[in-house]
C-alpha cells in the first residue's frame, strides 16, 4: 500500500553513541562493514549483527557466500542493488533482487548459500541477524522472499517515504511480525528539510543506520555510514529524524529477550553446551535434518 500517514512524538530519544563499524570480509571473501558487532549484542538485544555491503567492484562480492550453517536465530537480507540467489537444505530457493527482502529463520538448523547473480555492476544491501527466544531456538526452519513491490510503504505529509519491512509504523503493518522480539525495521527516505517521527516503546532497544546523506537526532548529526544507538530514556516516547539534505536511513528497534547470548560463528544459543551440540550436529550431518 502507499498511503499518506502521520504520527507524533512528544519527546525524542537522544543519541547515546555513534558507531563507525568495522571493515571485514565474510563468506568467500565478500567485503563488508560490520556495523553491529558482537560486543554490542547485549546492548542492542534482540539484534545480533548488522552488516552493510556495497561495491561496484566484482572482486569485492562475486564469490558470494557458499554453503554455510546457521542455528538459533533469523537472518534478514535487504538488497538495495544487485541480485543474489538463495538455496538451502530445507529445500527453499529464491532470487533476491533490488529492493527486495529475504527473511530466513534458521531455527534448529539450516545450511544455505547466497551467490551473486551478476558479473558486474553495483551490489549493495544489508544483513541483519535477529535472535530467537530460547523456546524457539530449535523450531523448524522458515523462509520467505519479498519482492520490492510486496513490501508495505507509506508517505508522510512532508514527503517522507518509509518502507515497512517488519513491525508497524503510522498504522501500516510490515511484511513480517514476530511476537517475542516485536521487531521494527524501516527504510526511511527523507527529502531535504523533512522530519520523520516514529513512536517507540520505551523499553525497546533501537538504533538508526544512515546510509545516504545525514540525519539529525536531537542534538547530534549522524553522517552516512554511521549507526546511532538510541538512549533508553524513560521520558521519551519515540524518535525524530530530521534531514537538511536528501537522506536515507534504517530505523530498527525491538523488544529485548533478556536471555543469555552464546555465539560461536554461525550458531547463537543460550549455553556453551548448546553450542557444542550444534557443532557436533553439523559435523555429523544432523544439523539440517
Amino acid at each position: 500500500m502507499n498511503a499518506i500517514a502521520t504520527s507524533t512524538v512528544t519527546r525524542s530519544r537522544a543519541v547515546e553513541q555513534v558507531v563507525s563499524g568495522v571493515a571485514t570480509s565474510d563468506g568467500a571473501g565478500v567485503k563488508l562493514t560490520r556495523v553491529l558487532t558482537q560486543p554490542l549484542q547485549r546492548r542492542l538485544d534482540p539484534f545480533l549483527m548488522l552488516d552493510a555491503f556495497g561495491s561496484d567492484r566484482p572482486d569485492d562480492y562475486i564469490a558470494g557466500f557458499p554453503d554455510h550453517p546457521h542455528r538459533g536465530f533469523e537472518t534478514i537480507t535487504y538488497m538495495l542493488a544487485g541480485r543474489m540467489r538463495h538455496r538451502d537444505s530445507a529445500g527453499h530457493e529464491g532470487l533476491l533482487e533490488a529492493g527486495g527482502v529475504q527473511w530466513m529463520t534458521a531455527g534448529r538448523g539450516v545450511i544455505h548459500s547466497e551467490i551473486p547473480q551478476q558479473q558486474e555492476g553495483l551490489m549493495e544491501g544489508f544483513q541483519l541477524w535477529l535472535n530467537l527466544p530460547a523456546r524457539d531456538k530449535l523450531c523448524a526452519p522458515w523462509y520467505r522472499d519479498f519482492a520490492a513491490g510486496d513490501l508495505p510503504r507509506f508517505t508522510t505529509g512532508m514527503g517522507v517515504e518509509a518502507i515497512v519491512i517488519a513491525g508497524e509504523s503510522h498504522g501500516v503493518a510490515g511484511a513480517v511480525s514476530r511476537e517475542a522480539t516485536a521487531p521494527l525495521y524501516l527504510d526511511v527516505h527523507l527529502p531535504a528539510g523533512a522530519r520523520f517521527e516514529q513512536p517507540l516503546p520505551v523499553f525497546h532497544n533501537a538504533f538508526v543506520y544512515v546510509y545516504r546523506g545525514e540525519a539529525r537526532i536531537g542534538e547530534r548529526t549522524v553522517p552516512a555510514g554511521r549507526m546511532a544507538i538510541l538512549a533508553n530514556d524513560a521520558g521519551s516516547d519515540g524518535v525524530v529524524l530530521e534531514a537538511a539534505g536528501d537522506t536515507r536511513a534504517l530505523l530498527i528497534a525491538g523488544q529485548p529477550l533478556g536471555e543469555r547470548i552464546v555465539q560461536y560463528g554461525p550458531f547463537v544459543m543460550n549455553s556453551e553446551q548448546e553450542i557444542y551440540q550444534a557443532i557436533g550436529d553439523y559435523r555429523e550431518g544432523r544439523l539440517a535434518s
